[in-house]
This record gives structure tokens, sequence and C-alpha cells, in this order.
């Protein structure tokens, strides 16, 4: 049995000590982990004696296991001792014998940062750490008596280098890499003895439930992909079961040794904890599996605010000194890291549960969270995917379709001319370099917004002296962050100098798969944008970090738009999984006579669409939501109803405000999940008193809720049984048009695609879909559906309904009250 960790993991976890501070999380760090282009620059550079990128492992064996420590060095450099001495081409990692000793051998480790080199008085002690840890490895496998390591600091705005040097001889570098390991130990005993323990339920493990129709089917394709080491793309239909069809034969590919970690990754929180319930379930069943919730650091911080300042917050300050303990502690006595868990061992231990719940994650077997732990540039956990290579993960994409817009979101990057000019006030009277060098980005921007009107595409040649102006002053902030700690201004300037780091970050990162645009805003702001049409090569990108790709939706549709944006590649799978559900517990109608069109909205329209909802909500007493394209449309159907059909004493309305909170949310979503009854039933009151009562029975009475298509009522609420039995979607959900729809329209024109489709016309019938999947969520469930728009019945939408709409049923004002009662009548 092997136990993996990267070198990175491992110098970090046995040498850290002391405070969090601000310092440890500030884009200068950032830089030293995220400088890829002075890395290359750097590795360019070098003559042919320098080899980039070269991939190190190192077996250790142990009385029951093996420790295998890996990672890729930035550069091996090959210096000749003496002439008519052949370099070798390839950076092998075993040299000829004649070799050894006719080469110097000198382990590069490359940090980019903003920070002026000149400051930087000795090499960091973990960047020596991890270059000592390779020089190790290359000694170790090729018998070397001696070895160079240099650490090369490199300025990201004027690429002036700065170099330390080290040298060790064979004995030296073996006590200290043997002292590193002997800590490590612990560790590593305990993650045999738990992998054991684990691969053995594994191996006993059934599945929780009798397999529904198609299920060991879906099941089969899962562990077949994993095997296969592809992505596989799953149009799930609600209830077929797919957080436990995907979980459970991953896990059995884990007691395979197929996988080595499993993450369960998502948008919503909702079905982050049913990933988690669902892992519950299995260790009821027998199964020993430690898994870990991530949560943002803004929920789970102890602390009024988030300031890893170790002045403000008692958690910060030695949280190092204490972590090991903490985890050692929480692994030891619990298999489920979920949020409740992590804060009570955090406050047992006074450390930070954020860095706390990120440390478990090595330890876990299953890592749930956001998206962004994979895919965001920023966020990802550099703990498993900042080396480089690929490793045996499976990563599970629940709710996929969010992916497109989430990934657009996190690989764009824009900058406002009107925040310049605002940081520049507040700091003009601290730092007026600095203040000069925001001056000069407005003047850039000034030059762009001369140029544009409303809108304007934009080369990226004529955007290079706003960059290098950015450039600048990232790197005066920079310093000005790193010799102020305690600087009033510290929080404004760390604050825009992210916003700036991102941006500088997605431009090193432009592709054909991007479009570069300035407009104005309808406040008056001039806006420059990195957008990113296109998020399939980034995605892609940081799939290839693991072994198998999962990703699964309710609304995959149409799949193949959703394979070419989401990364697929020749030979991933695509698969329908089969609804679960009898065809008779819902009723599709689609109405030919009212539709949403700009072109058509009318007073009429807007009566005639109150009049649907009436008929239906009158056809039989419950909760019914009804969605409209936006707050406006919605405000005029909602007045027209309340005008001529509203009776207070039958029907309730709750209408989505265009602001909530999250209280708002709950309260508004609480009125439906009281189901049906408005308060305890008689017997319910009759038997907490224990006594005969008399009350006026109460007429039941019907609740709609006036929502937004493609908002938060609209997707991820899990209303069953009673609590909703009818969905009312008004129009196609066409995203409005603007000018980033334009551009996207344009883009995939360009690329032979059919633009408004991609533009407009699948994220609209996404929103569709997801909206009448609110009404059938379990086997019990009974309900109607019903599409007001007559665009539904164009072939174009009509070869997007999925599967289980095949039997709709086209009405019209004058039919809909009887095919509602009909449908009703048959169920009563």
């Amino acid at each position: 049995m092997e136990i993996r960790i990267s070198v990175r993991n491992l110098v970090e976890f046995i040498l850290r000590s002391g405070d969090i501070t601000n310092k440890r999380t500030t884009p200068s760090d950032q830089a030293m982990q995220e400088g890829g282009r002075i890395h290359r620059m750097i590795q360019r550079r070098m003559g042919s004696d320098y080899h980039a990128e070269v991939f190190l492992r190192h077996k250790v064996l142990t009385e029951n296991y093996s420790i295998v420590i890996e990672g890729r060095a930035d550069g091996i450099i090959f210096s000749p001792k003496g002439e008519n001495v052949q370099v070798p081409e390839i950076a092998d990692t075993t040299l000829k014998p004649e070799m050894r000793e006719a080469l110097t051998v000198t382990i590069d480790e490359i940090k980019g940062t903003y920070r002026d080199i000149y400051k930087i008085k000795d090499a960091d002690p973990v960047h020596l750490a991890q270059a000592m840890c390779y020089a190790y490895i290359y000694s170790e496998q090729n018998d070397l008596r001696q070895i160079r390591i240099r650490i090369t600091y490199c300025n990201i705005e004027t690429e002036e280098l700065k170099y330390f040097h080290f040298e060790y001889d064979r004995q030296e570098i073996c006590e200290w890499f043997e002292n590193i390991l002997a800590q490590y130990r612990k560790w590593a005993d305990y993650q045999y003895e738990w992998q054991q323990l684990r691969t053995a339920s594994i191996k006993e493990l059934t599945f929780p439930f009798d397999y529904r129709d198609g299920q060991k089917d879906l099941v089969t394709y899962v562990y077949q992909t994993i095997y296969h080491k592809r992505k596989l793309f799953i149009e799930a239909p609600t209830g077929v079961g797919k957080t436990i069809s995907t979980l459970f034969p991953s896990i059995k590919s884990m007691g395979e040794g197929l996988t080595q970690k499993i993450f369960y990754l998502t948008a919503k929180t909702i079905t982050r904890t049913v990933a988690d319930d669902t892992i519950e379930l299995l260790r009821g069943q027998g199964l020993s599996f430690k898994s870990v919730i991530l949560t943002a650091k803004e929920k789970i911080c102890f602390m009024d605010e988030v300031e890893c300042n170790p002045e403000y917050c008692p958690y910060a300050k030695g949280h190092y000194d204490r972590i090991n303990e903490a985890i050692y502690d929480l692994l030891t006595h619990e298999d489920n890291f979920n949020r409740e868990t992590v804060e009570e061992y955090a406050l047992k231990h006074q450390v930070c549960p954020f860095e706390m719940s990120l440390d478990m994650s090595l330890f876990a077997d299953a890592v749930i969270g956001d998206y962004n732990y994979l895919f965001d540039p920023h966020v990802y956990l550099k703990r498993f995917f900042a080396e480089g290579t690929r490793s045996d993960y499976a990563f599970l994409i629940d709710e996929a379709h969010n992916l497109v817009e989430r990934g657009r979101d996190m690989y764009s990057a824009a900058l406002y001319k009107e925040d310049f000019l605002a940081l520049k006030k507040v700091v003009k009277d601290y730092e007026p370099k600095m203040a000069g060098a925001l001056e000069k980005c407005n003047k850039e921007l000034l030059e762009l917004k001369r140029m544009c009107e409303n809108y304007i595409c934009l080369e990226e040649e004529e955007i290079a002296p706003f960059v290098r102006a950015v450039i600048r002053l990232s790197s005066m902030m920079d310093t000005y962050l790193e010799d102020h700690e305690e600087s009033p201004i510290r929080a404004d300037i760390l604050e825009f100098y992210f916003e700036i780091s991102h941006f500088l970050l997605i431009h090193e990162n432009l592709a054909k798969d991007y479009t570069i645009y300035a407009q104005m805003e309808e406040d008056g702001r001039f806006m420059l944008k990195l957008f990113c049409v296109n998020p399939a090569r980034n995605l892609k990108e940081c799939m290839l970090r693991g072994r198998s790709t999962i990703l699964f939706s309710a609304t995959l549709l149409p799949i193949q738009y959703y394979k070419q944006l989401l990364g697929a590649e020749e030979g991933d799978y695509e698969v329908y999984a089969k609804s679960v559900f009898r065809p008779e517990q819902k009723r599709l109608f689609v109405a030919d006579d009212v539709t949403s069109k700009y072109t058509r909205r009318s007073d009429m329209e807007y009566y005639n669409i109150a009049t649907y909802i009436h008929k239906i909500v009158g056809s039989r007493d419950g909760n019914y939501m009804v969605f409209f394209p936006s707050h406006a449309f919605l405000q005029r159907v909602y007045d027209c109803y309340c005008n001529y059909y509203l009776d207070p004493d039958r029907v309730e309305c709750l209408v989505q405000e265009e602001y909530m909170d999250e209280q708002r949310r709950e309260q508004f979503l609480a009125r439906f999940e009281e189901g049906k009854k408005n308060g305890p039933s008689l017997d319910d009151l009759a038997g907490i008193i224990n006594m005969e009562i008399e009350v006026d029975a109460e007429e039941p009475k019907s609740l709609v809720g006036f929502c937004v298509l493609g908002g938060i009522f609209s997707e991820g609420i899990d209303l069953k049984n009673d609590c909703l039995i009818g969905a009312i979607v008004v129009g196609t959900g066409l995203p409005l048009v603007c000018n980033e729809r334009e551009i996207l329209k344009k883009h995939f024109d360009m690329q032979g695609d059919n633009g408004f489709d991609y533009a407009y016309k699948y994220p609209g019938m996404n929103k569709v879909l997801q909206a009448a999947g609110r009404v059938i969520r379990t086997a019990e469930d009974v309900g109607v559906i019903t599409l007001l728009d007559e665009r539904f019945l164009t072939p174009s939408y009509l070869r997007m309904f999925p599967r289980e709409w095949s039997d709709y049923e086209r009405v019209s004002l004058s039919q809909i009250e009887k095919r509602v009662d009909k449908f009703w009548d048959e169920w009563l």
C-alpha cells in the first residue's frame, strides 16, 4: 500500500509554525504561487543545460507500506565540471554512472513576486525546504556526493532576478530529509491503518437501496468512466438518485485502488448537505470513510469580522503552533468533518476553523465543497492541484449546468475607472506616489473611454498601455502592503489589490476564447472587461488534474451544448438516465395563445396570463409557483390577477422581492413547506391539550408564489409532497439582450454554431426546465406544469423537451380549466 504526499504538502505540513497573518494571504504570496508566466519566461531564457518542470518521485519503504513523495522541480541545471563533457539532453531521473562525477547538478526553485527583490534578504525557509526535498530525491536516485540548490526570485513587473545559492553534501541532506520524514511517520502510520480499515469496509459495502429502474446501469456507467479515466455527462431527471448513483461507484473505485480521493463539488449549500447525508447513510451501512465539508471563511469564522490578524483574532495567534495537535485529535475521534464538528474542535484547540477544515481535506477520503475549490484560479486547493501533476482524483460535479456561467465569471475580470479615482482620494495624503500611479491608470482608461460611445470591443494591443500601468501600480501596492502592516489605508489598498491581481492573472490567460470590451454602465461608470466567452479550455485544464470527472444535472440539455462548453474531449461519454417517475404523476400543458414576446406585451396579454393562473389554481386548492421573465413582468400580471381574480379567503399570494436577504428567503419558503395546513390540525390540537375542543373548520386555502424565472426560488429548492402541486412558467426564459449576450452570439456564430441558441435559447430553456422541475420531487408527488408561451410549440423548442415531456398537451385559455380538472379528477 502507498501513502502519497506532495513535496509541497510535506514541507508546509511539517515546518509551519506561528500565527496566521494577513501577510500570509497577501497577493505577494499569491504571486509566488501563480507566477506561471514568470516560470516559463525564466525557463526559456536558460541554456541547453537547463531542464524545466522535471517530475520527481521517491518511494520510502516501511514495514507495512510505502511513502511516496512526489512533485515537479521547476528546473534542474547540469553544469559540466570540465571540457568535452556532454550535457544530457533530457533531465532523466537516472544519470549514467560516468556523468555523475562529470556534472554539477543544481535544483532550481522559482518564485514570482511583486515585491522589490532587493528587499528579499534570505530565501524563504519553506521555499528552500521544497528545493531540498527535490535535491534529496535526485541525489538519492543518482548517488550524488554533492548537490546544489538555487532559489530564484523574480519581480513580475520588472522581471529582475535575485538568486540564493546553497550546496549540500550527501550526508547532510540525507539527515535533513530523514528528520522531516520521521516527523511525518505518525501521520503516515495512521493513514495506513485507516486505509486498511476503509478498503475492507468498501469491499463489503452494498448499494443501500433496491435499484430503481435504470439506476444500476447508471452506477455501472460511472464506475466504468472512472476506470477508463474519462469524463461522463449525465442528464439525470429528478428522482434518479444522482447523488448515491455517483458517490457509491466512486467509493467502490476507491476500494479497488483506482481513486485516491473524491471531490464532490456543487454550486449550492443544499446539494452539499445531500452529499454529506448520503455518505452518512453509507456509514450506517458499515462504511469507514472520512469526509470534510469546506465552508466559506466568511461563514465559519468565529469573529465578527474576517481579519486574519493575531492582534485581533485569538484563533490566528499561534494557530500553527497548535493546529497539528488539533488535526490529530479530530482525525482520531471523528469521521465526519462537517462544519459543526470542525467548529467544535477548533474551539477546543483555539485554532482557525477555516484553516483547520482545509487541513482536514488532506486526510479526508471525500472533500465536499463549492466549484471554486477546483476551478477558481485563486481559490483552488493548491495543496492538491498546484504541482501540475495528474492524480487519481474523482471529480463529481453536481448541478453541472451552473458551471457554464460560473466558469465565465471565474475566468473573466473587470475593472472600473471610477474605482481608481476613489482609491486615489483615499491614499493621496498617505502615499502620493501610489496616487500618481492610480492617476496614470485612470488616464489610460480615459483614453479608452474616449473611443467608446456606449460599448466597444478592443484588441489586446489597445489595452496594453493600461495593463502596463496596472502592473506598475500592483508592484507599488505590494511594496506598500509589505512595509505598512498597521496603515489605516491598508484594508482599502488590499481589497483593490486583489481586484487588479485577478485582472492581471486573467490577462495572462487571454486566448481566442476571450473578448475584450469596454462599456458605459447605466450608473455612468466606465468598465473594461476581459470576458471569457467559452470557459471550456480553462475548465478542461482543471479537470485534467484528476483521473476522471462525472458531470450531472437534471437539466443538462441539450447535452452536446453542455459538453462543448464544459470541456468534453473525444472519447468522453454521455448518458440520459431514465426517469423513475410514472408519467401519470404529472401533466404538462403548453398554451398556444399567450406569449411573453416584447411585441405582444399589452394589458390584454397580462390579463390572459392572469386568467390562466386563476383557472389553474382554482381547480384544486394547494401550493403553486408562477415564474416570470422579470420583476417588471411579474408585477404587471400580479396587479392584474389581484384586480380581477384574487379572493383573499381562498388564495394567499406571496411575491418574490427584488432583493431578499437569507432570512426573507427562508420565510418565503417556510410558507410552502407548511403544506396545505394553516397551523396544526384539529387532531393535533386535541392531542396537545388532551381534551375535546370546538373550533370553526377552516376553508382550504391556496398559496401562490409569484417568482422570477432563473431566480432564487426556481432552482435548488426541494418542495416535496403537497408543498408544491403546480408550476406555471411564463415565457421561454430568454436572457435580456445586452452587450455580453451579443458578444456570445457573435462568437459562436463565427465558430459555425447557432449563436442565438448558445447565447439566448439554451440558457433560457435551462431556466424553464429548472422551474418546472420543482413540482415532482418524489414518487408520491402529483402535480401540473403549465408553459405559457406559444413559442414552446415550435419545432426548435419541442426538440429541447426532455423525454419525460413527450406527452405534453396543447391547450388554449378556453380549454385549460377542463383539462386541469380532468387531471385532478383522475387522482381524487
